[in-house]
């Protein structure tokens, strides 16, 4: 049994008139942002600092969230990103080696607002029927009528720039010793991604989201990543065209937003799903191999199959939950792509092998 005694109250609402009545925990204070469902089982920490939830409000479908703390080690970006967080029960005891503090201490020191004790299930329902909303929390107002009017007011995602908000600026070194010097064009750059190519004896210099083309190209890179990313990639025009000037010139493989952003860079369109991909444990079928690997995603925006010109692309990945487009590759270029996480962080490791795949692209290209 949970028991709520002399606790902050706090509300969410959603632009739909939706409202489910909680518990602060974290910062005070009022938040807005699209409201999605993360699947996941552990990674909270991971999630909450991953860059690609800025403008989002995130709920966890797991019931019992933090009663493994939180560490210096397990962060993905140098802050936390999300605008807000839900639960349905926060453990106020964190017990593990390896903690350092509470989640709900951590989400009040860097500012972020938490609700819990709201029926997660059905919110996780309610987003699955009518799709992902904008929505708010507050423990400042709790006057329903006033929440709505606020949050239909406050802006939606699409159309937006949200990586000129999480990139940082000027290129820094993640490591300096490596077989190859590999540019990773930061969007919103998790950190497991800079890992995984560092494993594999790459040096890594990372360039922020905007950068020229010929800046790019001015480091000498003998390969190109596209980061993961908040947002409407879309929105995201600076990095099409520098994209688009780069292709052809070395191995380039994108991951998530950098998926979407290679589809628009090579004539496709992309397109907002209902309730998009967020969790741990999403199945993508290989279908060069048959292989199928169980994946992490986090991603509310996708390229559209039919748009991409068949005699330039060649699909590699598809989702077997809703056989969206998961993976491509260019028939004659050496570029590839994936909409899904292979450097997890966190999820399942299944797909790490493409980390592979792109190391020995770019070592037979500059054989």
């Amino acid at each position: 049994m949970i028991i709520y005694s002399q606790r902050i109250k706090a509300k969410l609402v959603l632009e739909d008139g939706s409202i489910f009545s909680g518990f602060s925990f974290g910062a005070p204070g009022t938040a807005f942002g699209e409201v999605v469902f993360n699947t996941s089982l552990s990674g909270y920490q991971e999630i909450i600092t991953d860059p690609s939830y800025k403008g989002q409000i995130v709920t966890l479908t797991y019931p019992l969230i933090g009663n493994y703390g939180v560490n210096a080690d397990d962060v993905e970006s140098r802050q936390p990103f999300v605008e807000a967080f839900v639960v349905r029960e926060n453990s106020a005891i964190a017990s593990n080696w390896r903690s350092q503090g509470t989640l709900s201490d951590y989400l009040r020191t860097h500012g972020i607002v938490g609700i819990e004790g709201i029926d997660t299930r059905a919110l996780t329902r309610l987003i699955r029927v009518r799709g992902e909303m904008k929505a708010v929390v507050s423990t400042e107002t709790l006057d329903e009528r006033r929440l709505l009017e606020m949050v239909k007011a406050s802006p939606g995602l699409a159309g937006r720039n949200l990586v000129k908000e999480v990139a940082q600026g000027g290129v820094q070194q993640w490591n300096t010793d490596g077989y190859y010097h590999i540019v990773v064009l930061d969007c919103g750059v998790k950190m497991n991604i800079l890992r995984e190519l560092a494993r594999r004896k790459c040096r890594v210099s990372v360039a922020p989201a905007g950068t020229s083309a010929a800046d790019i190209l001015a480091l000498k890179p003998q390969g190109i990543l596209l980061s993961n990313g908040p947002g409407d990639p879309a929105a995201v025009t600076p990095v099409i065209t520098a994209v688009k000037k780069l292709l052809g010139t070395v191995p380039i493989f994108g991951i998530c937003l950098g998926h979407q952003m290679l589809g628009l860079a090579m004539g496709g369109k992309t397109y907002k799903l209902k309730f998009g991909h967020h969790g741990g444990n999403h199945p993508v079928k290989d279908l060069r191999s048959g292989r199928i690997s169980i994946t992490s995603q986090n991603h509310g925006f996708c390229v559209d199959l039919e748009s991409l010109k068949k005699q330039d692309v060649e699909v590699t990945h598809i989702n077997l939950n809703d056989q969206t487009l998961e993976g491509f590759r260019h028939r004659s270029l050496p570029v590839f792509s994936v909409q899904f996480h292979p450097e997890a962080g966190p999820g399942p490791n299944d797909a790490k092998y493409l980390f592979d795949e792109f190391v020995q692209l770019v070592g037979r290209t500059h054989a």
